[in-house]
């Protein structure tokens, strides 16, 4: 694989999982909006759940 680990700011996941929590888009339309995986979604989604 000779793909780069991208490295993404905490204002950005926050941003992100906020979108999430809110449930007006599905994780796929949140990955596709910002570019990312669906399971970078999901994780950042539960950290701001827990804490």
């Amino acid at each position: 694989m000779t793909g780069k680990r991208m490295r993404y700011s905490a204002d950005f996941k926050a941003k992100v999982a906020l979108e999430a929590l809110r449930g007006e888009l599905t994780t796929a339309q949140l990955a596709a909006k910002h570019g990312i995986h669906q399971t970078m979604v999901g994780e950042w989604k539960r950290q701001a759940m827990e804490g």
